[in-house]
């Protein structure tokens, strides 16, 4: 999971005056990639870390889609000491011959125009992961300086870019033998906040892609001084192993991984699938190498497909031990087929149309049908030929659903509390009374103590205030009836306004008629976590933050949650206070203060342990007005590796944390004890 810090702005007046006169004098074209560099975060998505880390992953994935296409075997991923990149695929190179219509190289228009590349002509590339066209232009125009080198034809090109615009010719540099495309590109700093490439973020990356192009070799090595080393990825398990990945801290319930393949209509599918003794389900949907973290069609297919199969073979074998329940005869919910599921399922469609808030919800219609049929019918011969792995999953399944009719009582109360009616809200959450939620933002505060400081501080026309009392209860490791009983985690739910679960085995997944939660309902546009600065304040948040993933993935995915950021010091020189929130930053006031007064001047620095620390014009000042607080917005780089985190860090293997802690000690900065 990546955090990203950003800044609040105030607002802006941006009403115009009669002199802001709106003509034809008003309007600026923006030629060739200049438009990519005027906004750039309309192509990688912003020009933060995420956003530099988007442009290798659009540099891969070229080179992934000539993998798909059956020319490449192996990829090559650099980080040069210069602070450059480098990716290099042995496909067939980029062609370099004069197109007809442009009267330019292939090269030079692949590597300077937007939407100019061979993903159109289905000829090329039956499929693909980058569809638009833009990609490796607008990492050319976004950086510094990138260099291009081909080998094809038995001929060795090079060609030289600078800020997006070519710097001479191709250059004919000797005979090879080799195919294949190498670009190396510097990222411009005067486009991005970062420029230093993280080796783990990339690599989690790379990782994916190789469990899910099986015997695809990718190479991860970092050149850079004091960052030396080496990843080979290479699986010839595929999902399979991408499964028993996600899995390793968990109990599996059956001997090894489902795995199940076919094509119908000329659309590709693959499915490995693990039961483990977990509470939480987690499937991860691909289509053409591109993580669809909204689903989609496949996967509605597949969950229909599972329950129906699941269903269908108990039935076949009377394997349900309470034929009857309260209502008609007893069936399994798609809820509780999936409870403790770990599956990847990945689709390559020639022409994906994507939806969503992020563009990464499948829309075909089509694709439902070839998911449910293919899944359906390989389940159902896999559940004949392995009776006993059936009856572990039946068994599983059907205990959760005796939990599920304790959670549904529940769920229902919450569900009657999450009106808009502010009778019904939590009576410890202090309303903002602003009721657009596109201005509210709700603050989770540990404790009665700093809840009552902020519920004061607060600016109460948008900002509203939860106070927690105590730990929430860890949601990797409850199922839903606890969950929903814990008065922590229903006065979260009833706040928002969202609901909670649902069974999602329908079209209109999370629509809100086939869903309880409906993101449509959320009463605050931002989130934002507020806890101590401490050990305890740290386990909170992240009880927090795995209930909010686990349970409520929809609101990290889109960009709702986020983290304050108290000050740690609070540093006085007479009338002069001043706050840092790091250990850097309270060093670098001391040294200013000390050059300033003298070495007489009495200067006294507190360190804040709590919250409740703090009055409530502090707690204004420092961490809640949107004028000069610093939050960090919650985001997800790889799903697949979050879930694996949160696993690690919150489940039941000890081993595994203790693991995770010993490895990555060096990195924590400050410990309170």
């Amino acid at each position: 999971m990546t955090q990203l810090k950003t800044i609040d702005q105030p607002q802006k007046d941006i009403s115009g005056s009669e002199e802001d006169l709106y003509g034809a004098d008003k309007i600026t074209v923006l030629k060739g990639l200049a438009a990519v560099r005027k906004r750039p975060a309309m192509f990688i998505g912003d020009t933060g870390k995420r956003g530099l880390h988007h442009l290798v992953y659009e540099v891969v994935d070229n080179a992934v889609d000539e993998a798909l296409a059956g020319f490449c075997t192996k990829i090559q991923v650099i980080l040069h000491k210069d602070g450059s990149c480098a990716v290099t695929d042995n496909g067939r190179g980029i062609p370099v011959d004069i197109h007809k219509e442009e009267k330019r190289p292939a090269l030079e228009l692949v590597m300077t125009m937007l939407h100019a590349g061979g993903k159109f002509d289905k000829g090329s590339y039956k499929v693909s992961g980058g569809l638009h066209g833009v990609g490796v232009s607008v990492v050319n125009a976004l950086s510094k300086w990138c260099r291009v080198e081909v080998h094809r034809d038995n001929q060795k090109y090079i060609q030289s870019y600078k800020l997006g615009k070519v710097e001479a010719p191709i250059e004919v540099k000797g005979k090879t033998r080799k195919t294949g495309t190498t670009v190396r590109f510097l990222p411009d700093k005067e486009i991005f906040r970062f420029t230093e490439f993280e080796f783990d973020i990339i690599d989690e990356r790379l990782r994916e892609l190789a469990y899910l192009n099986k015997n695809l070799e990718i190479i991860l090595r970092d050149e850079r001084a004091g960052h030396e080393r080496e990843q080979v990825h290479r699986y010839k398990g595929g999902l399979i192993e991408f499964v028993q990945h996600l899995d390793e801290t968990r109990n599996a319930l059956i001997p090894k991984p489902i795995f199940l393949d076919g094509e119908k209509e000329g659309v590709p599918v693959e499915l490995s699938l693990q039961y483990n003794d977990s509470f939480n389900e987690n499937i991860f949907t691909f289509v053409n190498c591109i993580n669809t973290i909204e689903g989609g069609t496949h996967l509605a297919g597949l969950r229909a497909a599972l329950t129906r199969s699941l269903n269908q073979y108990a039935v076949k074998n009377n394997l349900f031990k309470n034929s009857k329940s309260g209502k008609g005869t007893f069936s399994l919910s798609g809820e509780d087929a999936r409870e403790g599921l770990t599956a990847v399922l990945s689709v390559k469609v020639a022409d994906p149309q994507f939806e969503g808030q992020t563009k990464t919800k499948l829309g075909n219609g089509e694709v439902k049908g070839i998911c449910d049929s293919l899944i359906m019918e390989g389940l159902s011969d896999y559940f004949e030929r392995h009776p006993g792995v059936a009856r572990k999953i039946i068994e599983k399944a059907e205990l959760a659903a005796r939990s599920r009719e304790a959670a549904r009582k529940a769920k229902d109360l919450i569900r009657r509390k999450s009106a808009l009616d502010s009778a019904s809200l939590p009576g410890k959450l202090a309303d903002c009374s602003n009721k657009d939620p596109a201005f509210c933002e709700l603050f989770l505060v540990e404790g009665d103590s700093a809840g009552g400081s902020a519920k004061q501080g607060r600016d109460r026309r948008f900002q509203a205030i939860l106070p927690l009392r105590g730990k929430v209860i860890n949601a990797e490791k409850a199922r839903d009836d606890r969950l929903l009983n814990n008065n922590e985690i229903q006065a979260i739910i009833t706040a928002l306004g969202t609901g909670y679960g649902g069974d999602n085995d329908n079209d209109e997944e999370e629509s809100g008629s086939s869903a309880d939660f409906n993101i449509e309902n959320l009463r605050y546009k931002k989130i934002i976590i507020m806890t101590d600065a401490d050990v305890d304040g740290s386990h909170i948040r992240t009880l927090i933050l795995t209930f909010i993933y686990r349970k409520m993935p929809q609101l990290i995915h889109g960009g709702h949650i986020y983290i304050a950021q108290p000050p740690l010091y609070k540093i006085r020189r007479g009338k002069t206070e001043l706050y840092a929130f790091s250990d850097e930053e309270r060093d670098y006031h001391l040294k200013r203060l000390r050059k300033d007064g003298g070495k007489d001047s009495k200067i006294e620095i507190s360190r804040y342990k709590g919250l409740g620390e703090m009055n409530p014009e502090q707690l204004w000042a420092t961490t809640m007005d949107p004028d000069t607080r610093t939050l960090l917005q919650v985001t997800v780089a790889e799903d697949a590796g979050a879930a694996s985190l949160f696993s690690r860090l919150m489940g039941h293997d000890v081993e595994a944390r203790r693991e995770f802690i010993e490895a990555n000690a060096k990195n924590v900065t400050f410990l309170d004890i």
